[in-house]
């Protein structure tokens, strides 16, 4: 009863918003895109290149001054081409820009130095929109922008969620946005801001996870970024499985601009942006969010609060280089109360109540200083945090089931800060030669301590009063540690067609004296105009999740000690060939194949089906000692990509992905890892409607449907639960034998663009109504201490979200 009142309340939001926005009277206007024009590898100014409107008639375009810096005047709103050239690089075009009348359009291009070079012929090349921004990545990497993660349906405005519409990637999971790439553990994934590599960008996280219910990432700050899901270059380390390679955009430096949102997963937000001083082409950019995820369906009858603070601060050139500030801070807290939990919650336990607070933060300074025009160095400074602690009360009831008291049973207090140092010296020597080199270097503060008497079955209890004697100490770390990265990387084009990259990752962890050198390689070959072959292979290592690592296990003395502290980092070997097909000017066929082969992967020293490789996906780890580097793995998989880019006011987005993921534990058996769904498969299509003077606004439709196979899991051991005090046990011996359905949703969004006919505004509003066919997808079958039962948990089924944004 209670979500469908709260269903109801937020399609009333829907129509009062709906009718608000109709009502204004819209025509169309123009706007200014301006930008910056540089060489893609040594990214100095390009004087004098150009950029067009495509179409335009009289003509509209620009030419970039001593700066690199252009301005386009006029432009009308709507979906735009542009088009960008210079004498002896390849031009590009730049399709489907999105001009609104609310903001201003800026655009950072880079162009491609021709080696075939005829110094007075413009050398042309169809732009190909899926490349990388990071061009040493050949395969298994695309971009994403702002734009698409609000067109997409169901993406929630988180980029996490974004990227599940790509193919390798699956998350069947309506709770949590944790991103499984190519059958590998969301641990395997690496977040970087401007640089700095972050434990998680999420609210609600926990230590050693990724993941987590909603992102504090604000997309609207965001500049285009990459995310890399296989053999990546050899500057990301620390990362078995993916990159999230994020950028913070600049502020408009010459105009004052403000935007307001409202969302009910995002919340409310206000952001601002302008410059700081025009003469030195300084500007900010900052935005405050207030979530209202009680609006929303996440998945529990507790009401989560979360909000977070994102700023970047150009400070323009100086005598000295550029500087940049940036930060990111996040504050997050829910209360479960057993009393009040509903059948079916999918994170609050009946036989207690449970408290979560949680903070997260980065902030940094980036440095860029110019060698000269080919040649420079980029560092960056930053602290990062994490911070995580949970309170949990049993219940105590009695035999008519009410409760009479209640007792402390688990403690947690973790924080981690890390001081991160990193720098990069980028050198292009010329046309055909280019390289990077660098280090990173991580100092990690860790202050980590939980002790834990819940459902213990060896804690006794002398007194019968229903509360265990003691706490055992679960972790209890206090240290500090380095993680030293150095790398260094080549790129070599052997004409316009044929290029080669080469390079080495070294990583070095003080606290155990672990050492790993990782090569990388790979090669991209132009067969035809519209035809592309890729090949790459890296080598790849991990240090190991903080619970796991720092776990506190009592010798036969009693006294407390770290088994797994000396395990090495786990490592992986990427195989991956590619296949490139333009079919047509707007029409891509992309297709993957690879392997991972997975090792020194941590298992039992007993026979036993117990692998790290499967743990990351909750917000807990398994408490397992005297762990050694033993296991192995294999994932191996094809994915098929056929896309529609927007034009013609539709686009569509068909991804698909074949798979195996598998891993032996000490017991030498293969098995399904947790994340072996096998199969996931992706439709997406938008249309567009364009009305009004100039066809200026829009009426939007939007779709997408998603399935996979099930997700393997262990059944649980109920006589074995029931015998161990309530505390879940599962039966090993056939773990991931079992699978739960197929995962099944559709989502539908509407909504509309508008731009007014006499001020800067521009409106946007959408409603999305996600899972529309109200299937349950199954969350998980587990214990219930209630009930005395395994129980199965559904899925969050039918949710509208709404959104509203205004620019001006």
């Amino acid at each position: 009863m209670k979500a469908q009142s709260k269903n109801l309340s937020v399609l009333k939001v829907i129509l009062g918003v709906i009718l608000a926005i109709v009502s204004l009277a819209t025509m169309a206007q123009t706007q200014t895109v301006k930008g910056r024009i540089v060489d893609a590898q040594s990214e100095y100014p390009l004087i004098g290149a150009t950029i067009l409107l495509v179409g335009s008639d009289p003509i509209i375009g620009s030419v970039t001054d001593m700066d690199g810096r252009f301005k386009v005047e006029n432009v009308p709103v709507g979906r735009q081409n542009f088009s960008a050239q210079y004498i002896g690089y390849k031009s590009i075009a730049l399709p489907n820009v999105l001009v609104t009348s609310g903001k201003e359009v800026v655009l950072d291009i880079k162009l491609e130095e021709s080696v075939e070079n005829l110094e007075a012929v413009v050398v042309t090349a169809d732009a190909n929109k899926d490349l990388p921004i990071n061009e040493l990545a050949k395969v298994s990497a695309r971009t994403f922008n702002l734009e698409e993660t609000t067109r997409f349906s169901g993406g929630r405005n988180d980029v996490a969620r974004l990227a599940t519409s790509f193919a390798g990637v699956s998350a069947p999971n309506d709770s949590r946005n944790d991103i499984v790439v190519r059958g590998n553990s969301p641990t395997g994934l690496l977040w970087r801001i401007e640089g700095i590599p972050v434990a998680t960008t999420n609210h609600f996280a926990t230590l050693g996870v990724t993941g987590g219910p909603v992102n504090a990432l604000n997309t609207n700050l965001l500049r285009t970024s990459d995310f890399l899901t296989g053999a990546f270059p050899a500057e990301y380390g620390n990362a078995n499985a993916a990159v999230f390679d994020i950028n913070f955009r600049n502020g408009n430096a010459d105009k004052y601009e403000f935007t307001g949102q409202m969302s009910a997963y995002s919340g409310l937000e206000f952001m601002a942006e302008g410059p700081i001083s025009r003469k030195k082409g300084s500007s900010f950019v900052a935005s405050y969010r207030y979530g209202i995820a009680s609006l929303a369906a996440t998945g529990t009858s507790a009401v989560p609060y979360y909000q977070d603070f994102s700023f970047k601060a150009n400070l323009g050139e100086t005598k000295i280089g550029k500087f940049e500030l940036f930060g990111l801070g996040g504050l997050s807290n829910i209360d479960f109360k057993g009393e009040e939990t509903e059948e079916g919650d999918l994170f609050a336990n009946p036989a207690e109540d449970a408290y979560v607070d949680f903070g997260l933060g980065v902030g940094g300074i980036n440095h860029l200083l110019r060698l000269n025009k080919t040649t420079f160095i980029k560092s960056s400074i930053g602290i990062s945090t994490n911070q995580n602690d949970y309170l949990q009360d049993n219940l105590i009831r009695d035999e008519q089931d009410r409760i009479i008291d209640k007792f402390r049973a688990t403690e947690v207090n973790n924080k981690e800060f890390r001081y991160t140092f990193t720098s990069a010296l980028t050198k292009k020597f010329n046309a055909r030669w280019n390289m990077k080199a660098g280090y990173l270097g991580e100092l990690y503060d860790a202050n980590f301590n939980t002790v834990d008497r819940d459902n213990r079955a060896d804690i006794p209890d002398e007194n019968e009063d229903g509360v265990p004697d003691y706490f055992l100490t679960v972790t209890d770390m206090d240290d500090q540690y380095m993680l030293h990265q150095i790398f260094g990387q080549a790129e070599y084009n052997a004409s316009d067609k044929l290029s080669f990259t080469a390079g080495i990752h070294s990583q070095y962890l003080d606290l155990n004296d672990r050492m790993s050198l990782e090569p990388r390689a790979a090669m991209s070959y132009q067969v035809t105009d519209n035809q592309r072959i890729s090949v790459a292979y890296g080598l790849h290592a991990q240090m190991l999740p903080a619970p796991i690592l720092f776990l506190e296990t009592a010798n036969a003395n009693g006294v407390y000690e770290r088994t797994n502290e000396d395990l090495d980092f786990m490592k992986s070997h990427h195989f991956v060939v590619g296949y490139d097909r333009n079919l047509g000017a707007q029409w891509r066929l992309k297709a993957e194949t690879y392997y991972q082969r997975l090792f020194n992967i941590p298992v039992e020293q007993t026979s036993s089906s117990y692998a790290i490789i499967n743990e990351g996906a909750d917000f807990v780890f398994d408490e397992r000692s005297n762990l050694v580097n033993e296991g192995t793995g294999n994932n191996y998989g094809i994915e098929l990509t056929l896309e529609k880019f927007f034009s013609n006011s539709y686009y569509l987005l068909l991804t698909s992905s074949v798979y195996e993921s598998t891993y032996k534990g000490s017991d030498g058996i293969s098995r399904s890892t947790a994340f072996n769904n096998r199969y996931v498969a992706n439709i997406l299509f938008g249309k567009e409607w364009k009305f009004g003077k100039d066809d200026a606004n829009a009426w939007t439709f939007d779709t997408k449907f998603t399935t996979s196979g099930g997700k393997p899991f262990t059944p649980v051991d109920l006589t074995a639960t029931r015998a161990n005090g309530g505390r879940e046990v599962r039966s090993e011996d056939i773990a991931y034998s079992r699978r739960y359905e197929d995962y099944v949703r559709w989502d539908v969004k509407f909504g509309v663009r508008l731009n007014s006919k006499k001020k800067n505004i521009s409106h946007q509003f959408f409603v999305d109504l996600q899972n529309v066919t109200n299937r349950q997808n199954e969350f998980i079958r587990r214990y219930n201490e209630v009930t005395d039962e395994v129980n199965s948990v559904k899925q969050i089924g039918f949710f509208p979200d709404v959104m509203y944004r205004i620019q001006f």
